[in-house]
């Protein structure tokens, strides 16, 4: 049975291992539950860029941010499309989309359910981050077939108003509870690097953890910065306070450990990581990954560079298959 009743103490010790029997354990769990050899492809879409109210430190799409990035307006649906069959001819069995937006408006709904048909009748696997949504939003993008929502928590709940002040931890909650109880399944991790303490890992991996269900998908950002964001400018000054890469496994381990049956996802932050440190991470659990050449605003690996590292440690894309779809509650049909 899948744990839910994790405490802070348990997860601190799983941290505070041996490194490589935190390793070993890890992926023990990880060959008890999924394919060993089998990562699964994912594309990311910037479907609406910049210009975002939220003042997230980490973020160049922030109107906060002295970032550069010019706002755009929500792509034509055929436009979207088009870039996901892209995406399902390179090998990608997931098709994200993202929106810089605190909550998409209702006007914009019919273009977005448009696009989850659309890209869910290509045989993608559908996953859409959007910002906040109410229940009725939720239920529509159920009833479109949507597959998984993604609302990262970002942090640990303590250090969450440092990083962003728009917004709380606990509405970054409310949204998932209205994706679960619309029968979406959950997309939500959060970003590591960030000048953070060990207890915040801690506390990030907790909060995911001891959710009523586990997301089906975590991933575990490394935080790139950007000149011109809050801490991309800060840990330029202070480089020190980057999260080494022993750690950054350290907290993949633990995520596969404490959250057996997820996909947990190896994603911003992969192309300045060392072919070694990538193999360590896919040891320790992790088996999804963002491909392409963008991340949203950042530079990513590319699908070159993917396909040779798959080619040495002798990994194989995952074959695309049905998800899995969440319960959808009664509160959420009568919504």
């Amino acid at each position: 049975m899948t744990r839910t009743d994790w405490t802070r103490a348990e997860i601190a010790a799983l941290f505070d291992l041996p490194f490589t029997e935190l390793v070993f354990r890890a992926a023990e769990v990880h060959r008890a539950h999924h394919a060993a050899d089998q990562v699964q492809l994912c594309t990311l879409l910037s479907i609406k860029t910049g210009g975002c109210p939220e003042d997230c430190g980490y973020c160049a799409q922030s109107t906060s941010a002295n970032a550069g990035v010019a706002a755009t307006k929500l792509m034509d649906v055929r436009a979207v499309l088009q870039s996901a069959a892209q995406a399902r001819d390179a090998g990608s069995q997931r098709f994200c989309m993202g929106a810089a937006w605190r909550n998409p408006k209702d006007r914009d709904m019919p273009a977005i359910v448009e696009i989850v048909k659309g890209v869910r009748a290509m045989g993608l696997e559908t996953c859409m981050t959007l910002g906040m949504l109410t229940p009725k939003q939720s239920g529509m993008l159920a009833d479109a077939g949507l597959d998984y929502y993604n609302h990262n928590i970002d942090t640990s709940p303590e250090r969450y108003a440092e990083i962003i002040t728009t917004r709380t931890f606990e509405e970054r909650l409310e949204t998932l509870d209205h994706v679960r109880t619309a029968g979406i399944n959950v997309c939500s991790g959060g970003i590591v690097g960030m000048g953070e303490a060990r207890s915040d890992r801690v506390g990030f991996i907790h909060a995911l953890a001891t959710l009523p269900s586990h997301p089906e998908s975590v991933p575990i950002n490394a935080l790139v910065p950007i000149k011109g964001t809050v801490l991309g400018d800060m840990l330029a000054d202070t480089p020190l306070a980057k999260i080494d890469d022993i750690e950054f496994v350290r907290t993949v381990a633990v995520a596969r450990l404490t959250m057996p049956m997820s996909m947990v996802r190896l994603s911003a932050g992969r192309e300045s990581m060392s072919d070694a440190t990538q193999a360590l991470c896919f040891m320790a659990g992790a088996n999804s990954i963002f491909t392409g050449d963008r991340l949203l605003t950042a530079a990513n690996a590319g699908d070159d560079a993917d396909a040779a590292l798959f080619a040495r440690l002798g990994l194989t894309a995952m074959q695309g298959q049905e998800p899995m779809r969440a319960e959808r509650t009664c509160a959420a049909v009568s919504a």
